[in-house]
């Protein structure tokens, strides 16, 4: 009878065990498998931070502020835009990079994080960031002061030719997309991009007011960041590098029109740090293309003259990748870095 009931006991006890064993791994699969789920079913559910590595009023910035008010207004939390210009905006598309994967701080990347690593000033690239979706990529322009000498871009590139090193030009920093613009015309018009010297900036619109106040001759940014200005009557665009005249700058040459084979455009987008679940990346990427499809949104291109391109999760991926080995190329040519 004793050895019966020891039996009982030890079976009563086995079984026990064997239940608080399957209580606890269910608690941990609920934890590790369900409780994200919820959570991400339920996000967002604080508020937001977007990091720009460039000034505020340049293109990137007002481009992010827009999608920004759209998402604050469709999931109902806080989102904090914050200016972190650092390192030529290297630093900061790094710290976006190294932020939680929780989707709760997202980066504005742009053309720039395709460049930095093949200068060596930043060790991250691409595949460092989940990306959400690009939404601008406004081509160059060039211009000058409203009152300056030159009325046409042949008259200013004769007079860079003819007087190497006198005039200074500005735009973004140094070997930033608008340098590379810069570096493209003055190849393609035959000139040694020495003859006119870069000076580096945080973005468009700082660089805007210097040319502005007389310390550079010549700027090169987006079409978007130069549109107010023009339209003020405070700059004169002599040259658009685009395939073909766009909305808002109609009376500005392309530079094919003007017999030069160059075209570039400044990209600006949203992404996440690698890592950060697909599902979170989903949703933004849907929130986003949403805003981006805005009649607020559209209006806000058309009257910056910002040329809106639509890019979403894989597809700009796709497009990093691929001009992440172009960039390569054109810093060789521009004499960067060597073969």
């Amino acid at each position: 009878m004793v050895d019966f009931l020891g039996g009982i006991l030890v079976k009563t006890t086995l079984l026990l065990a064997v239940i608080a064993i399957l209580i606890v791994v269910g608690v941990a699969v609920y934890y590790l498998l369900l409780a994200p789920t919820r959570e991400v079913a339920a996000y967002p559910q604080k508020p937001i931070t977007i990091y720009v590595p460039w000034s505020a009023g340049g293109g990137t910035d007002l481009t992010t502020r827009q999608v920004a008010s759209y998402l604050q207004s469709k999931f109902g939390v806080q989102i904090n835009v914050l200016n972190r210009v650092a390192g030529g905006g290297a630093a900061t598309m790094y710290a976006g990079a190294k932020e939680k994967p929780d989707g709760y701080t997202l980066t504005a990347i742009t053309i720039e994080l395709n460049i930095f690593p093949h200068l060596g000033t930043s060790n991250i690239t691409y595949s460092d960031f989940e990306p959400i979706a690009m939404l601008i990529c406004n081509p160059a322009t060039v211009a000058v002061k409203a009152d300056s000498p030159w009325r046409t871009l042949d008259e200013l590139l004769d007079y860079i030719k003819s007087h190497p090193g006198e005039l200074k030009a500005s735009g973004t920093a140094q070997a930033g997309v608008w340098d590379i613009a810069r570096i493209g015309l003055l190849q393609a018009a035959g000139i040694d991009p020495e003859a006119l010297p870069w000076v580096p900036s945080a973005g468009a619109a700082p660089a805007i007011q210097e040319l502005l106040a007389g310390g550079v001759q010549v700027v090169f940014v987006g079409s978007g960041e130069i549109k107010p200005y023009k339209d003020a009557g405070q700059v004169r665009v002599l040259a658009i590098m685009s395939d073909s005249r766009i909305k808002g700058l109609e009376d500005v040459p392309t530079l094919k029109e003007l017999g030069y084979d160059f075209a570039i455009c400044g990209w600006a987008g949203l992404a996440a740090p690698k890592g950060t679940p697909s599902p979170i990346i989903s949703k933004l990427a849907e929130a986003v293309k949403e805003a981006y499809n805005s009649q607020q949104f559209q209006s806000f291109l058309g009257e910056r003259g910002f040329v809106g391109r639509l890019l979403l999760t894989e597809e700009y991926r796709k497009h990093l990748e691929q001009e992440y080995n172009l960039m390569k190329v054109l810093l060789e040519k521009a004499g960067y870095i060597k073969k």
